[in-house]
């Protein structure tokens, strides 16, 4: 799983702000929307080519009696969005630009290591699989950007919830229990379909109380498309691991 966008400081949300559609606010929207697909299209590229070139294939994963894993290069650009994400935690100032550079880099290594995906999967499942997350998230999000109801209880049990889930991830490593796995693909795509509707409405509250500081406007831009690209691509593997037919 690529959960790694529980790693950064949020914005904190003081009061309650009007929720009224304003120009301002769906441009500021359109802005993170935009930024999450072009991400997504070069997160699928990038997983192409790791998973079909075989040069590049046969240095990030391993075939062994039908499974498919991770190289040790495959594991360090796996794991390296995290190290980015906690580096960009403890920088003093966050700037645009450093903020737009850790988006793209995340997206990038994670893109990279999503080869997998690719050679576990037919492709026909990963583009109804796709379409199925990329459906559920218009709708989701939807719901989190027109919502009258206060969901920082909701997100906030949706986090914790969240750690309990990558523990039980961690112990089926060693358990390998078939039972156990399909529980925590449900409620991993519970998890982060809730997510998606409350980061969407983080971001709306986030605009209302950055308004005038167009520094801060860009820096939330970009950390809120890594918000939603991360709960988009977590919910399309929990998705895949349920529904998707292996080759």
């Amino acid at each position: 799983m690529s959960d790694f966008n529980r790693g950064y400081a949020r914005p904190t949300q003081v009061g309650s702000a009007d929720m009224s559609v304003d120009v301002g606010l769906r441009g500021f929207m359109l802005g993170v929307y935009n930024k999450v697909a072009l991400g997504l299209v070069l997160s699928a590229a990038l997983a192409y080519l790791t998973g079909s070139f075989a040069p590049v294939r046969d240095l990030m994963f391993t075939v062994a009696n039908g499974r498919v894993g991770y190289s040790i290069l495959g594991l360090v650009v796996a794991f390296a969005p995290l190290a980015v994400l906690l580096f960009s935690g403890f920088a003093r100032r966050v700037t645009p630009k450093s903020a737009n550079i850790t988006y793209w880099t995340v997206v990038a290594l994670i893109g990279a290591s999503l080869g997998v995906v690719v050679l576990r999967y037919t492709g026909a499942s990963i583009g109804e699989t796709f379409l199925l997350t990329a459906t559920s998230f218009g709708a989701l999000s939807l719901v989190g950007y027109t919502t009258k109801r206060d969901l920082t209880a909701f997100g906030s049990f949706l986090i914790m919830g969240l750690w309990g889930l990558i523990g039980a991830m961690l112990i089926n490593v060693f358990l390998q229990n078939s039972m156990m796995a399909l529980i925590v693909d449900v409620i991993g795509v519970l998890i982060f379909a809730g997510l998606i509707a409350y980061d969407t409405q983080k971001l709306k509250m986030t605009y209302y109380q950055l308004q005038g500081d167009d520094a801060g406007m860009s820096v939330a831009t970009s950390y809120g498309a890594l918000s939603l690209y991360l709960d988009f691509i977590n919910l399309f593997q929990f998705l895949l691991a349920l529904f998707g037919n292996r080759r």
